[in-house]
């Protein structure tokens, strides 16, 4: 069989195409400027090529038909794509990439905008954070709304999204390398909102690996791509992939939030500013970096 044939979409979808286009468009014309190192672009390309893959490849037709597979896929759109892209803080690069011209224009304007700038503070607030990322697993789990969505194109493009955004939201909060401000949170709080993050996704994927019958019946009324593997193994093995990856993707993520706060305590980088006057001058310090970066 031809290795591009599962490369086709299964279902073709112009959203996807145009908005992983877009990023890797602005990361390249931006990657020189913002001097990415090779490390970092690898990180990014992984994880901008793990999401393509996990949702717009002949794949998705076993995303849909098995829910094993179907956990694969949200492990790969929540933790895994989002992770390596944070890994590789391509903010600069991705700023880089757009035209000074439409910077000062229109991403300036919008993001100083008072509903954005609510949203973003709601948003990353560690609380919301942490409630975000386990409730919409928990949320998309649950077994009316998952056969609802299983059943819905709409519905099951919305849950995929959700967990892409989310996942990309999370990941930057946790993994960016700065000291608080810039960054949101200050090094210490990311570590801890990580972890809080293991429990949860350990409770639920322990539930549904043990649960004695079936919770999405949903995937035999529609056929399985697998015929072989019975309902209750493949609901075990669901279990097991949010149980045991998903923990393990966050432990990483608190070790690695973990070796950045020992780093800059170790260049003494801790600042103890308030946060309003940090935060301003952290924002007239990206106006003065925008100036060289005019094309």
């Amino acid at each position: 069989m031809n290795p591009l044939y599962w490369l086709d979409p299964w279902e073709p979808s112009p959203t996807v195409v145009i908005a992983i286009g877009v990023a890797a468009l602005l990361f390249v014309r931006g990657q020189h400027k913002a001097r990415v190192t090779l490390a970092r672009r690898l990180s990014f390309w992984f994880g901008l090529g793990a999401l393509y893959i996990a949702l717009h490849t002949r794949l998705d037709y076993f995303f849909e038909h098995e829910f094993f597979m179907h956990r694969a896929q949200h492990l790969v759109l929540h933790h895994l794509g989002p992770f390596f892209i944070a890994l590789s803080y391509p903010g600069a690069a991705l700023r880089a990439g757009i035209p000074f011209a439409w910077r000062q224009r229109f991403v300036r304007p919008a993001l100083a905008a008072r509903p954005v700038r609510i949203a973003l503070d709601v948003v990353m607030h560690p609380v919301v954070a942490v409630t975000l990322f386990v409730g919409l697993i928990y949320f998309w789990l649950l077994s009316p709304i998952h056969f609802v969505a299983m059943l819905d194109w709409r519905l099951y493009r919305v849950m995929n999204w959700s967990m892409v955004i989310d996942g990309l939201l999370f990941w930057w909060l946790v993994l960016d390398p700065r000291p608080a401000p810039p960054a949101r949170l200050a090094p210490g709080k990311r570590v801890l909102v990580v972890i809080a993050a293991i429990p949860p996704q350990i409770v639920l994927g322990a539930f549904i690996f043990f649960t004695s019958h079936e919770l999405y019946p949903i995937y035999s009324i529609c056929g399985r791509a697998f015929t072989w593997l019975s309902p209750m193994r493949d609901q075990q093995i669901g279990g097991l992939l949010l149980w045991i990856p998903g923990s393990m993707m966050s432990v990483i993520g608190a070790l690695l939030a973990l070796r950045h706060w020992m780093r800059l305590s170790a260049r003494g980088r801790l600042q103890r500013t308030q946060p309003k006057r940090g935060r301003a001058r952290a924002a007239q310090q990206e106006q003065q970096q925008d100036k060289p970066l005019r094309t």
